[in-house]
């Protein structure tokens, strides 16, 4: 009788996304192939493993005023609720409203891609959120407030000894505001996450990063909720220009 172990689950789920992302940063030259393949890697990573209401895609954001984000690696979004505004040859368009984190994909961590990764998630957060009444059996809830959208960077390298120290945490404090990196992977050497308590980075040596950072993201989206009601008759009106 076969006896399951999931440890060794785990382990084999950890062992397939390190060796994907090793043999992208190997075996590729070209420094453009090698950001594609390791944004494929974490795409299919959250498309695979991120509970069903959640989806992960290459894309831009938009907002109800016309206005657009830089292009995003990686972004989560709801669609149990929220519709695509674009999706066409695989060039999507999501209304700022359904966004749930955005993450830069980079082969190594570096000050130049933690400054990249910073402006790419104030792009998102920039962006002008609906957020309409909610009807229900009884009558009519207010307006859901908005709920923060999570900023983070996705690597397999590091460019600094200790992967996770001081030089990081600098670069990582450099924008507290609209480009605050909430959390981000160093698959080949652990992962980070701000804490609010502390007002403070925590760095973690794990040898599983990407999957320790996978759970770790699943956590923080649940303790997100639900993106707000949209307002997609603002979007509408655009139909008329």
């Amino acid at each position: 009788m076969t006896t399951w172990s999931l440890a060794k689950v785990l382990e084999n789920l950890h062992q397939d996304i390190q060796s994907r992302l090793q043999t992208a940063r190997q075996s590729f030259g070209h420094p453009g192939t090698k950001g594609d393949a390791s944004e494929k890697i974490w795409l299919k990573l959250f498309q695979d493993y991120l509970p069903a209401r959640y989806q992960a895609e290459k894309a831009h954001v938009v907002d109800s005023r016309g206005t657009f984000s830089q292009q995003i690696d990686v972004v989560i979004f709801d669609r149990q609720y929220s519709p695509f505004i674009f999706n066409f040859e695989g060039e999507k368009l999501i209304p700022a409203e359904s966004v749930y984190a955005v993450f830069e994909a980079k082969q190594s961590i570096n000050s130049d891609y933690v400054r990249y990764a910073q402006e790419k998630a104030a792009s998102v957060r920039r962006l002008h959120r609906t957020s309409l009444p909610i009807p229900h059996a009884g009558g009519v809830y207010d307006p859901k407030p908005l709920i923060p959208i999570l900023g983070g960077i996705l690597t397999f390298e590091s460019d600094w000894n200790p992967a996770l120290g001081e030089p990081l945490r600098s670069a990582l404090a450099a924008d507290g505001g609209e480009g605050k990196l909430n959390m981000g992977c160093v698959a080949a050497h652990g992962l980070f996450r701000f804490d609010q308590k502390s007002n403070d980075y925590d760095f973690e040596d794990s040898g599983k990063s990407a999957t320790a950072f996978l759970f770790n993201l699943i956590s923080q989206l649940q303790f997100s909720g639900t993106v707000p009601m949209i307002d997609i008759q603002a979007y509408g009106k655009w139909l008329a220009q």
